[in-house]
């Protein structure tokens, strides 16, 4: 039995699931097919053990008015909690010890983590010409603003968000707004002071930004309220088989029968997306299936509060490469939001693999445990083994913007110029943040709805 919609999507990530209420809301006909028997993707919350852990991203940024339009159009305003104010304070290891990270002048001069010739290499910033070919992450920081810089805040920088090589990541894809400082201002010093000067005067006229939240019950409350939201309109356990141009829109085979329409969004992963446009473009849809995807295992483990000696009064450790310790770091989750651990417990959450340890993927349960308490334990001075352990394991976790990203997407744009009506929206591109994909949604219902 058909179904006609006036705009299908094909995937019910947090990509997928925010472009379709972006779109009810505007009054769209929308339906969402998901291949999987639950919404939400990469987003899930669970409790175990009177712990409430996540297996996925663990906050969200109010960086964006599409951000707050969601929460306020779902109703989840008065279960969204911020942040412990705690949570601005991050942590780095150098030489085995958890190093406050600099957050301003004063504490920048007097840090540990750089020597006093690293922090004098800054001062050569401003007089650093661009160049005009693209760059690693790795290679613009060292040029900018040296090595120490590199090994102590940007390489754990780029570890916590794309559990990635910033040796291989392009500066133009990865780090968007890190590179428009230069090439708006010639400087990212000059820059970032433009800019925070003009934060400030919109504080005071708008108040703060930029808050990271979360929801009483995690953010899997976010996508729980997104898919109920869609009701009927989001079919579950229904993966699309084929997609075919049918007078002026798109139908899609699904084992639920086929849908008719004239929009059609994939918010697939890269490959996922391969797999149906190959009939249509040939190998110009390659380039999705080599973005890179390195495996991430998340570890959350619960302890008594008293077997743990840092005072974990932060958002989290960082461990950068330099360190060589395979896994990447860890987020205080119980100091981050209340509720997280039962009283007198406190829980954390480690991440290990990425592209720069790929082969943790195939490691055991009890091996992966081990390591990571063999690398937090004496940074952050454990004196029993956790009381809850909890593996949540992403075989193909997070897309990697690595060089030549930005030419490949304009490539697989042109290659796609051909397909009238049909649109994608993941987080393959234009940025990899629960936040990003929040923002995306938005920008794309309102070009499909204007």
């Amino acid at each position: 039995m058909g179904r006609d919609v006036q705009t299908l999507v094909i995937g019910a990530g947090i990509s997928g699931l925010s472009t379709a209420f972006f779109l009810r809301e505007r009054g769209v006909d929308v339906a969402v097919v998901e291949a999987a028997p639950r919404a939400g993707g990469n987003i899930r919350t669970e409790e175990h053990g009177g712990y409430l852990l996540e297996a996925g991203p663990n906050t969200l940024l109010d960086n964006h008015p599409a951000i707050r339009r969601l929460i306020d159009g779902l109703g989840l305003r008065e279960v969204a909690r911020e942040a412990n104010r705690e949570a601005k304070r991050r942590y780095v290891v150098r030489d085995g010890r958890a190093v406050p990270l600099p957050d301003s002048p004063p504490t920048f001069l007097t840090t540990r983590l750089f020597s006093f010739r690293g922090k004098l290499r800054l001062l050569a910033e401003p007089f650093i010409k661009p160049v005009d070919y693209e760059e690693s992450v790795a290679s613009f920081v060292r040029r900018r603003l040296g090595q120490e810089f590199l090994d102590w805040a940007i390489d754990p920088f780029v570890s916590g968000v794309y559990a990635g090589d910033p040796e291989r990541l392009s500066v133009r894809a990865a780090t968007a707004k890190v590179y428009a400082l230069e090439r708006e201002h010639g400087s990212l010093l000059r820059g970032a002071l433009k800019k925070a000067w003009a934060a400030r005067k919109a504080e005071v006229r708008t108040g703060p930004v930029g808050q990271m939240l979360s929801f009483e019950r995690g953010l899997g409350q976010l996508t729980d309220a997104l898919a109920a939201a869609l009701g009927e309109r989001l079919f579950l356990s229904t993966p699309a088989q084929a997609i075919r141009q049918v007078d002026g829109g798109w139908q899609v085979e699904t084992p639920r029968g086929m849908f008719d329409a004239r929009n059609l969004v994939l918010a697939l992963p890269g490959a996922a997306v391969a797999d149906l446009l190959e009939p249509h473009v040939g190998e110009a849809v390659n380039t999705l299936r080599e973005i890179p995807y390195p495996p991430v295992v998340s570890v959350a483990m619960g302890f008594r509060r008293e077997d743990v000696a840092h005072p974990l009064d932060g958002f989290g450790v960082l461990i950068p490469s330099k360190e060589r310790r395979t896994t990447l770091g860890a987020l205080f989750s119980s100091t981050l939001f209340e509720g997280r651990a039962p009283e007198g417990q406190v829980m954390l959450t480690a991440f290990i693999g990425g592209r720069r340890h790929e082969e943790v993927g195939d490691w055991g349960d009890a091996r992966l445990i081990e390591r990571v308490l063999d690398d937090l334990g004496p940074i952050l001075g454990f004196r029993a083994p956790p009381v809850m352990t909890h593996i949540s394991r992403w075989p193909r976790a997070i897309p990697q913007y690595e060089l030549g990203h930005l030419e490949r997407m304009a490539a697989l744009d042109t290659a796609l110029a051909g397909l009238p009506g049909l649109w994608m929206r993941a987080n393959w591109r234009d940025g990899v943040a629960v936040s990003d994909c929040i923002r995306n949604g938005w920008a794309l219902a309102e070009r499909l709805a204007g």
